[in-house]
């Protein structure tokens, strides 16, 4: 099996020293994570310093470790671990020759990225490569594209920000040949002055692609033309895609089904249609980024409807889990990852479409700003519209929903994650569908583990 890299490669690409010959097959900055082979990452940080770990991380099976200071045991040493990381990154793109999307956007980033890489997967099996989890940042991403295999002919990474000029860095990083923003929506309001702004940010997605590359649009977006204009400097080709007429990829039929959605897309004069098996209108439209992605790096469509069908929902994300309640079974429907107002919205929806008495578990909405009491509070009419019988709204900046819902539906308002999952269990009966959303600070993964734990199998 070829090593992910030698040390010699290590040193090359971050103007390190090493101290030993090894090979690795893998990549960490996290002592949690460290396998036999890996190589370990001694970051270090305001909280903590990663060579307090490595001793560790070599214990645990690494292959060696990079770091600034000297250590006992295998390792690469250099001045900087962060510069190095991003450096490995840089190294791991250059002899990378496949085809590279890059995906940002509001809402739908992981999801599109999972949904791609799968896509892609089916084409060519075992060929392509994406980021894990939700490594977005300005060290996931340098880690992704450094677990990237040298032979891989597709990688995948998902590129996030809460600052203008973080995305600018991070696509010259990746060097996409596509790049998607598959939404702009009022996330991280709090950093921004206006949703322009946000768009102006994401927009910076486009900065880094290769000559040549290609710039996928969100059509039904008010800042379509705002996207495009930012697009034009660097892709020689721009498509939308969409639900609405005139996009270039677009949904023109979408029908729920017992298994998902049903959809017919349209693309110049050819037409396909599949199964997908997450129900929404935004995962209708994030299928649809996801065929013209495809399309752009010269990928089968055909497979790639095959593997939307058959994706399952991503903890956090939409996983679906059937659990035992008294003598019958409720449905819980897992978006506890992260939440802002638009996907608030879009999952709602996915709830009212839901049989049987309808829960919802939400979690305040975090870094919207002062705008926060007000997307807060208008999240009652989606709640109402979406037959909920019963909410629990977890968290302070809740508080001007739940002055919005008084007299509306029954509703408690709890201070924490624990005490949300005391009062769900209080009024859980068999038959009731029950989403749980909210920023991911909230912590409602807990009680989704929790449900869980009585799963049926």
């Amino acid at each position: 099996m070829t090593a992910l890299w030698t040390a010699a490669e290590i040193a090359a690409a971050t103007g390190g020293v090493a101290s030993a010959d090894f090979d690795v097959s893998g990549v960490t900055f996290d002592s949690r994570e460290v396998g036999p082979g890996d190589l370990f990452l001694a970051l270090k940080g305001e909280a903590t310093d990663g060579h307090r770990f490595v001793a560790q991380a070599l214990a645990q099976g690494a292959a060696g470790a990079l770091v600034s200071d000297v250590v006992e045991g295998p390792h690469v040493l250099v001045a900087d671990t962060v510069a190095a990381l991003d450096a490995l990154g840089r190294a791991a793109r250059a002899r990378m020759h496949g085809q590279v999307i890059g995906v940002t956007g509001s809402v739908g980033k992981t999801g599109t990225k999972e949904a791609l890489f799968a896509a892609l997967d089916r084409v060519e099996p075992g060929c392509a490569h994406r980021s894990v989890k939700s490594y977005n940042n300005h060290t996931g991403v340098p880690l992704s594209l450094a677990r990237m295999p040298r032979d891989a002919r597709f990688g995948v990474f998902e590129m996030g920000m809460n600052h203008a000029g973080e995305l600018a860095q991070l696509t010259r990083l990746v060097r996409p040949h596509v790049a998607i923003v598959t939404a702009i929506a009022p996330a991280h309001m709090g950093f921004f002055e206006s949703e322009a702004a946000i768009a102006a940010a994401k927009g910076e997605i486009f900065q880094g692609l290769v000559p040549g590359g290609t710039a996928v649009v969100p059509f039904d977006s008010a800042y379509r033309e705002q996207l495009i204009d930012a697009a034009r400097p660097y892709a020689e080709r721009i498509v939308t895609f969409g639900l609405g007429k005139g996009a270039d990829y677009r949904a023109v039929e979408a029908m729920r089904t017992a298994n998902g959605t049903f959809v017919s897309a349209r693309f110049g004069v050819r037409e396909l249609s599949f199964n997908l098996s997450q129900p929404g209108a935004h995962w209708v439209s994030n299928a649809i980024a996801i065929l013209a992605a495809v399309d752009a790096v010269g990928g089968d469509m055909e497979m790639a409807g095959l593997a939307l069908a058959e994706m399952g929902g991503l903890a956090g994300r939409g996983a679906r889990t059937v659990v035992r309640v008294g003598e019958g079974e409720a449905l819980v429907i897992d978006e506890s990852y992260n939440a802002n107002p638009a996907s608030m919205r879009a999952t709602l929806d996915v709830l009212r479409q839901e049989a049987g008495r309808k829960l919802v578990v939400l979690g305040e909405m975090r870094e919207l700003g002062e705008q926060s009491p007000a997307f807060h509070a208008e999240l009652a009419a989606p709640i109402e519209a979406a037959g909920v019988s019963h909410a629990v709204l977890v968290g302070e900046a809740m508080r001007p929903l739940a002055k919005a819902l008084e007299g509306r539906i029954d509703f408690v308002h709890v201070p924490d994650a624990a005490m949300a999952r005391e009062r769900l269990e209080a009024v859980l009966a068999p038959g009731d569908a029950v989403l749980v959303k909210g920023s991911n600070g909230v912590r409602l993964s807990t009680l989704v583990a929790a449900l869980a734990e009585r799963a049926v199998a």
